[in-house]
C-alpha cells in the first residue's frame, strides 16, 4: 500500500497538485489506522492530507478516479501477471521508436500503468510550458499543441496492433484478445484525457446571478442589441438605480449601533449605576469600503457592456475606497485619470480615443497580462477586488494562466464578468474554461439586470 500511495503522489505532482513530503509522511502514518478494504476510509485519509482547498479537492478527486479506477487492471483479465509481462514488452517496443516520436515514451508508460509522464505532458500543453513559451507555436493555442500527441496516440495504436500480429504464434489467442482489449481501454483513457476539457468545480463559481429587483423589458435586453432610443432609456434607468443603491449603502453605513458588544466600555458605564449594566455599548466599527481594480476589454461588442459597467462604477465611487481602471485590446493602459478629471460621458469618449493603445489590434489577453504584471501589479493587494470585463477570446494566444493565478493570490477577490452568452463561452478561441477555474467568481453580464445584481452584491 505504501508503494501505491507513493506512485499516486508522483502522479499527482506531475499533474501540478502540490503535495509536500510532510503531508506524505502524515498520510502514511494514518493509513494503518483505517480499514484498507474500505475505499471510503482510504480516500478520506488521502483527501484530507493531499487536498488543501476546494479547488484542490476537485483536482484530487479527478486524479484519484484516474489512478485507482480508470488505470486499474481489468476485472475480466484472468492472468494479471501475464498481462504485465506483455504490457512491458509492448512498452519496450514503443520506446524503441521514440526517437522519431518523443511523445511515445509518455504514452508507453501510461498504457503500462504509470501515468506520471503523460500527465506532465498534458500539463505542459495546458499551460504552454516554459520551454515553449517563447517558441513560434506559443500563439497557436492549446488545440494546436495537442496535434503531436494525437498523432503519437495513433502511432502507438498502430504499433500495438503490429506487435500483437507479429507475436500471434507466441501468445495464446485468448490472452492476446485480453491484452488487446486492455490496451485499447488504456488508449481510450489517454485520448479522453487529451481531448476532454476538465469542468471547473462549479460550487466555487456563481455563474447565474439572482436578484429580487429583476426588471421586465429593457433590463433583459442585451447591451449590444440596444437601439439609440433604448440606450437613452437605459441611461435613465441606470441613474435611478444608482440613486437607490446609494441610499441602500448609506442606510447600511448609518446602522453602526448594531454591532459587537463592547464589554469593557459597558462595564465602565455600569460603575455609574452601582454595577448594573444599564447602558449597553457596542463597538462602532467603521464600514469597510471595497478597493477596486477594473480591467476592461474595449474590443468590438464587448465595449457595449463595459461602457455601462464603468458608468455605474464611477457613479458609485463614493461607495468604494479607491477605483483604478485599465482598458486593453492587446496592450493595456490605465485610464483612471480620465474619470477623476472629467464627467463619466466625457471620460468614456477620451477612453475610446486617447488611451494610448492600438484600438485596431487583435485581442491578446496574454500580452495584456504580461504588461499588467510588469507595469501595474503594485495596484493589487489583499484589500483589492479585481474585476475583469471581457469575453476571454484571445485569438488562440497564450492565455498566461500563471499570471492570472498570481493576481488571484495577491488580491482579495478575482471576479470575471463576461458579456457573452454562456453557451458560447467554451467555443472557438475562448479561454473562459481556463480562466473560470481560477477566478473566485464568474458571472454573465450582458444586460442591466445582471449588471445591477452584480453591483449590489459587490457593494453590500
Amino acid at each position: 500500500m505504501i508503494d501505491l500511495i507513493l506512485q499516486f503522489v508522483a502522479c499527482a505532482r506531475a499533474a501540478d497538485l502540490r503535495i509536500s513530503t510532510a503531508e506524505v509522511l502524515d498520510c502514511l502514518a494514518q493509513i494503518p489506522l483505517v480499514d484498507l478494504l474500505d475505499e471510503r476510509q482510504v480516500n478520506a485519509v488521502m483527501r484530507a492530507n493531499f487536498a488543501k482547498s476546494r479547488r484542490e479537492q476537485h483536482r484530487f478527486d479527478h486524479l484519484y478516479h484516474l489512478f485507482f479506477h480508470e488505470l486499474q487492471v481489468d476485472e475480466d483479465v484472468a492472468d494479471a501477471g501475464s498481462l504485465a509481462i506483455h504490457s512491458d514488452a509492448i512498452r519496450d517496443s514503443l520506446k524503441a521508436v521514440e526517437g522519431s516520436h518523443p511523445e511515445l515514451a509518455a504514452i508507453s508508460d501510461f498504457i503500462a500503468g504509470d501515468p506520471s509522464a503523460y500527465l506532465q505532458l498534458l500539463r505542459e500543453i495546458q499551460t504552454d510550458g516554459d520551454s515553449r513559451r517563447q517558441g513560434p507555436g506559443s500563439n497557436l493555442g492549446a488545440l494546436v499543441r495537442r496535434f503531436p500527441v494525437l498523432r503519437a496516440l495513433d502511432r502507438a495504436a498502430e504499433l500495438v496492433d503490429r506487435f500483437l500480429a507479429g507475436h500471434r504464434d507466441e501468445i495464446h489467442w485468448e490472452t492476446r484478445q485480453q491484452v488487446q482489449r486492455h490496451l485499447k481501454r488504456r488508449m481510450a483513457v489517454a485520448r479522453n484525457l487529451l481531448t476532454r476539457e476538465e469542468v471547473p468545480d462549479t460550487p466555487l463559481i456563481r455563474k447565474q446571478p439572482t436578484g429580487d429587483e429583476r426588471k421586465k423589458g429593457i433590463g433583459d435586453l442585451a447591451f449590444n442589441a440596444l437601439s439609440p432610443s433604448e440606450v437613452i432609456r437605459l441611461r435613465e434607468t441606470i441613474a435611478s438605480l444608482v440613486r437607490k443603491l446609494k441610499d441602500t449603502a448609506d442606510l447600511r453605513y448609518a446602522a453602526r449601533s448594531r454591532g459587537i458588544l463592547d464589554a469593557k466600555k459597558t462595564l465602565r458605564r455600569a460603575a455609574r449605576y452601582q454595577g448594573v449594566p444599564v447602558e449597553i455599548v457596542f463597538r462602532k466599527k467603521p464600514p469597510r469600503k471595497a478597493r477596486l481594480v477594473v480591467l476592461c476589454d474595449i474590443s468590438g461588442s464587448v465595449w457595449s457592456s463595459a461602457r455601462f459597467m464603468l458608468n455605474m462604477l464611477y457613479s458609485l465611487q463614493e461607495c468604494f475606497d479607491r477605483v483604478r481602471s485599465f482598458v486593453f485590446v492587446a496592450e493595456v493602459a490605465e485610464v483612471t485619470r480620465f474619470f477623476e478629471n472629467h464627467t463619466v460621458d466625457r471620460a468614456i469618449e477620451k477612453v475610446l480615443t486617447e488611451a494610448g493603445i492600438d484600438y485596431s489590434a487583435s485581442t491578446d489577453y496574454g500580452l495584456m497580462l504580461r504588461q499588467f504584471r510588469r507595469l501595474h501589479m503594485d495596484a493589487v493587494n489583499k484589500k483589492t477586488t479585481v474585476i475583469v470585463i471581457g469575453d476571454g477570446r484571445s485569438n488562440y494566444a497564450n492565455p498566461e494562466v500563471r499570471i492570472v493565478e498570481e493576481i488571484r493570490s495577491r488580491c482579495r477577490r478575482l471576479i470575471w464578468l463576461n458579456p457573452e452568452t454562456e453557451q458560447f463561452w467554451y467555443t472557438g478561441d475562448s479561454e473562459m474554461r481556463t480562466y473560470q477555474s481560477i477566478c473566485n467568481e464568474v458571472r454573465p453580464c450582458g444586460n442591466l439586470n445582471q449588471l445591477s445584481a452584480f453591483i449590489k452584491d459587490l457593494m453590500l
